[in-house]
């Protein structure tokens, strides 16, 4: 810090929610918040902590130490904390401690849990105003070349500057959607990579305030467009090997893939409300772009829940299996704690992979769909938390507090939701009835 002339240092955690909460420090008030912590109200922050028990201590954690570029004009660097009680116990409200939890009993089965995602999010030409239509910054499509731009341009400068904090990304594209981009990040473990999207949102949108436009992980903002996913692909490793590699079988992937894989499939349902946790996240698993609406898992099948890549099939440390439902809206670590786990349980109860389905989902009838054993996922919010009520599964990885709070906060903005008339209502039956 001192080699850098840092003035400020920002300590980042985030919500039950997944919004980034900040307070800033100075330097010379670091060695103490590494020894003491930094305390701060509980229960303020959504979903940490009633009234009468509010204080919470910040713990920097180190090794997230990185300087943000974009505050030049006072050198700012940022670290991720841990939050606990003051008595020193982890706060359960946490929801990097409840990742750290997960991968702790994924430690003890023996495996390190490895993250790749594909985030996608929209760029809009001008701040958005609330109840008008964004406007998107391109008319590009899936992969388009364009020409120098204001969307090229943007994936330039957020890419650099990702990476000057430490944060390596490998591909970089229009998506199909106009003004829809996407970028794909290294691998990385589950914890150290949801410390990364947090960092990735922040970017993608000071970035585009710096260049007068607007960025958004909203999963679906058109109707008539295809709405923003985050592809994950996963892969256990076992020391240097990697579990889900199995040179001999014809998907090059182990018994203990598949079991993940089988896992992953089972608890789809109780898990989805973490996993796309907004009203608008079911408008884009409604059966468009791509985005799966029904379980079933397949090797070249983009309709597929989940999805066994074959890119590199001979390459032991290339085989995953990538889970096409989360959108980049979610708590990266409340959602990967709950798919480790998902896919944990498969492991632990040896649950059998159903047979692969190689026919476009969305094509088949319901009749079809019944006889071949593919259930859905839930259609809207309301589903999904009733499945999520009924889980264990839920329950015991995100720990009483938060899974009380969540499905309180939830239920809520659904009630709030369905009480809306929206245009399509008024457009629809307002000149009839």
């Amino acid at each position: 810090m001192e080699e850098r002339d840092v003035r400020f240092v920002r300590l980042w955690f985030t919500d039950v929610l997944g919004f980034l909460k900040s307070v800033a420090i100075a330097p010379a008030e670091l060695e103490g918040a590494f020894a003491e912590g930094i305390g701060f109200d509980g229960s303020a922050i959504e979903g940490y902590a009633r009234i009468y028990e509010s204080d919470m201590v910040a713990h920097p954690d180190p090794s997230t130490f990185q300087m943000l570029p974009w505050r030049t004009e006072a050198n700012t660097a940022r670290m991720f904390c841990d939050i606990s009680l003051p008595d020193g116990s982890p706060s359960f409200a946490d929801p990097r401690h409840v990742l750290k939890r997960a991968l702790d009993k994924a430690s003890e089965m023996g495996f390190t849990y490895y993250i790749h995602p594909e985030i996608e999010f929209f760029l809009f030409k001008e701040p958005v105003l609330p109840g008008v239509e964004p406007t998107p910054l391109d008319t590009g499509g899936y992969f388009d070349h364009t020409t120098l731009g204001d969307g090229t341009d943007f994936r330039r400068d957020a890419i650099q500057m990702l990476e000057q904090m430490g944060i390596s990304v490998e591909f970089s594209h229009h998506e199909a959607a106009p003004g829809q981009h996407e970028i794909d990040l290294r691998y990385a473990d589950a914890l150290t990579m949801a410390d990364n999207i947090m960092t990735f949102r922040v970017v993608m949108k000071e970035v585009a305030v710096s260049q007068g436009i607007q960025a958004s992980f909203m999963p679906k903002p058109f109707t008539q467009h295809a709405g923003s996913g985050m592809h994950t692909h996963m892969s256990l490793f076992e020391g240097d090997n990697n579990a889900f590699y199995d040179a001999s079988d014809a998907y090059r992937l182990s018994r203990i893939g598949k079991q993940f894989v089988a896992g992953l499939l089972h608890h789809a349902p109780e898990i989805t409300a973490v996993t796309n946790q907004w009203v608008n996240s079911y408008k884009r698993l409604a059966g468009e772009g791509e985005a799966p609406s029904y379980i079933s898992w397949g090797r070249n099948n983009s309709t597929a829940l989940v999805r066994i890549p074959m890119f590199k099939p001979d390459k032991s440390s290339s085989a995953r299996i990538e889970l096409r439902s989360l959108d980049s809206a979610t708590n990266p670590y409340l959602a990967y704690a709950l798919t480790l786990a998902a896919g944990l349980s498969g492991i632990e109860h040896e649950m059998e992979l159903p047979d692969e389905v190689m026919e476009d989902v969305e094509a088949l009838t319901a009749r079809e769909r019944r006889a071949m054993g593919i259930r859905s996922l839930p259609r809207n919010l309301d589903e999904a938390i009733r499945e999520m009520e009924n889980s264990e599964l839920v329950a015991s990885t995100l720990g009483e507090h938060v899974y009380d709070f969540f499905l309180r906060n939830k239920r809520a903005e659904f009630d709030s939701y369905r009480r809306q008339v929206t245009a399509h209502e008024l457009a629809t039956l307002l000149p009839r009835l």
